[in-house]
């Protein structure tokens, strides 16, 4: 409660005394804070000479191509002779992505790791295609259905052999795979299967059969026509050429000439 007559008492913080730096302290100050900077620049500059000694240490001429594989049919010393060629520069500064593309380029190759190893030298790790099929006169096929072009030898040749489009090698395959499970319950092999450019199969079984399946109801027309093989036709097939099993009622049977059953004997 404030009476009349009294006046207002105003309070004012009071001033801060000033206090002059210390000249001394301050340069004090200054140079510790230089001669930090100084020793971290000097760090960095070792690190940094290091590093480079290291890298011209490391970075040495190649002197070896080493080839790591369980191999049958590719040739470890002619890749690794090409290996050797494509290095252009030493260690660290080759490009292991330029050598890994000329492995590739061998048809048996079927993946391939390439790394550095100290004393200077390449390692290759090579896994190689295994064949599991022909493909036409001239290819083979892998496991996953994927076909490479290697020089073809006599080798391959009790390999089953598949015709067709080549983006329908993976189909061509699970067929061939279905179809055999069919023909083993009659003591048959399949080792011949070709798909037509407009969807038609056609067989050929370990006995010399040819049959022409067509492309509807494949499955279905194989059960009927292999009940009629078991009870009429197995004890006739040296006379038998091929059968067209794309009728509804029946089959049609091209018989072998004289001079093929002959031949076939």
């Amino acid at each position: 409660m404030r009476l009349q007559g009294e006046s207002e008492l105003e309070t004012r913080p009071s001033a801060r005394p000033v206090v002059a730096s210390n000249p001394v302290e301050v340069r004090d100050k200054a140079w510790r804070t230089v001669n930090s900077l100084l020793a971290l620049a000097l760090f960095v500059g070792i690190l940094v000479y290091l590093s480079e000694r290291v890298y011209i240490w490391l970075d040495q001429p190649i002197q070896e191509v080493r080839v790591n594989s369980h191999v049958r049919h590719l040739d470890t010393e002619s890749l690794a002779q090409t290996l050797a060629s494509g290095i252009s520069n030493s260690l660290l500064s080759q490009d292991v992505g330029y050598l890994r593309e000329l492995a590739l380029a061998d048809p048996w190759v079927h993946s391939v790791s390439v790394q550095r190893q100290w004393p200077a030298a390449i390692e290759v790790t090579i896994a190689e295609e295994v064949p599991v099929a022909r493909w036409g006169d001239v290819g083979l096929l892998n496991h996953q259905g994927d076909i490479f072009w290697p020089e073809r030898k006599s080798d391959y040749d009790s390999l089953p052999k598949l015709n067709g489009p080549a983006h329908e090698t993976r189909a061509i395959m699970q067929q061939f795979h279905d179809l055999n499970r069919l023909f083993s319950g009659y003591g048959l092999k399949l080792t011949g299967l070709s798909l037509e450019g407009r969807g038609a199969w056609t067989l050929e079984l370990d006995n010399g059969l040819q049959i022409i399946a067509g492309r509807d109801q494949v499955m279905p027309r194989l059960r009927r026509f292999m009940k009629l093989y078991d009870a009429r036709l197995s004890d006739m097939v040296e006379t038998i050429e091929q059968i067209d099993i794309r009728y509804t009622n029946g089959v049609a049977v091209k018989w072998r000439t004289e001079e093929r059953q002959d031949d076939a004997g």
